[in-house]
């Protein structure tokens, strides 16, 4: 359960993360990877497959595009972490997507490839949250220009929907529709959700040592600081009760997947770590800030993915912001069997719910 606190910001902290980058010999993966690529190539006439590396904010960042139809609609998708990149799991559930949509993903500063692409004292100092919203709009004024789109579908998760949020707010223009998987709307009232649901449980479990942990932050998290060794005890044990992954205590699946990503070599895995150690301290008090409550017209249609065990973004808050808002067009999708990796947990849905909900708001005839 430890490395639950490493690639969440929202599962402070790190337990899981160490800060040293000795990278183990994975090459035993080595034909696994192969297979896994190998079923993965987009080899229709019409697709496109392609990773490469494109300066945003003057920061090198490492973009990866695969969809098997270029006139599909394009999504661009903000990952969670702040440093915890999709694309070492993307082959774990990405692939029936990409007959629907040109899916994009990217190694925010200071995560992943794009970690080792740039100096990390020079980017250390830039961490901002504005700074992540310029990147995301940077990057799809880029990938319209590019792809010859109008517009695109910004969809998020976890960390990644703070960052979309403004961004689809600040650029509504760029965007035919926001979706938000764990999104996070306040953040304090998370805290508290996610606290609740931990400690009524252990109780009634009878789980004394979680009891005895968590009794001891109470009132959680009240009217005092909210601070990484409150965050800590409060985030243990809601995950592990399933706040994070239904049903599960663990979430090895994601944690260890990326030994099989073709898409990662043994730096770029060792990176993931290493993003967490740069990033997370430097973004909390600005995480902790967080509340877009006051938002009460969004600009554009926006889709909410919720799912009902999570915990680490709990969808209480997310289901009462959504009834409430002005929206062009507004939907919230419950995932009975999900808590917080919506994507990995139902990926059957995921897609379904995108082609009833969004796909009809995004098609448009290519600009050529």
């Amino acid at each position: 359960m430890k490395h639950a606190f490493a690639a969440f910001l929202l599962a402070w902290l790190p337990l899981g993360v160490q800060a040293q980058e000795s990278c183990p010999d994975r090459s035993a993966y080595a034909p696994a990877r192969e297979i896994i690529a190998d079923l993965g190539r987009i080899t229709a006439p019409t697709g496109v497959q392609e990773a490469y590396a494109v300066e945003i904010g003057g920061v090198r960042q490492w973009v990866n595009v695969r969809g098997q139809d270029r006139d599909n609609p394009m999504v661009l998708f903000v990952h969670g972490g702040p440093a915890s990149p999709i694309i070492p799991t993307l082959w774990q559930f990405q692939r029936p997507l990409e007959e629907y949509f040109t899916v994009v993903n990217y190694d925010q500063r200071g995560a992943g490839r794009t970690l080792l692409l740039n100096d990390r004292d020079a980017v250390a100092d830039t961490l901002h949250i504005q700074r992540y919203v310029d990147d995301a709009i940077a990057l799809a004024e880029h990938l319209r220009t590019r792809y010859h789109k109008r517009k695109l579908v910004l969809m998020a998760h976890s960390w990644g929907t703070v960052v979309a949020m403004h961004a689809a707010l600040q650029r509504p223009d760029l965007f035919h529709a926001y979706v938000g998987i764990g999104q996070v709307i306040n953040v304090r009232t998370n805290e508290r959700v996610s606290f609740d649901y931990g400690l009524r449980t252990a109780r009634e479990q009878g789980n004394l040592e979680a009891v005895r942990e968590m009794e001891a932050i109470a009132p959680y998290p009240g009217d005092q600081p909210i601070t990484r060794e409150r965050i800590v005890i409060a985030r243990k044990w809601p995950q592990f009760y399933g706040g994070l992954t239904a049903y599960r205590d663990s979430s090895d699946y994601f944690y260890r997947g990326p030994r099989l990503s073709p898409d990662y070599d043994d730096a770029a895995r060792c990176a993931i770590n290493a993003g967490n150690v740069l990033t997370l301290g430097r973004l909390l008090d600005e995480f902790l800030q967080v509340d877009f409550d006051a938002v009460q017209a969004f600009p554009i249609p926006v889709v909410m993915f919720m799912g009902r065990h999570d915990y680490t973004t709990p969808s209480e808050p997310t289901a009462a912001w959504l009834a409430k808002v002005r929206a062009p067009y507004k939907q919230g999708v419950w995932f009975e069997h999900s808590a917080h990796m919506i994507p990995w947990e139902e990926p059957g849905k995921v897609l379904v719910s995108l082609l009833e909900h969004v796909r009809p708001r995004a098609v448009e005839t290519p600009a050529r």
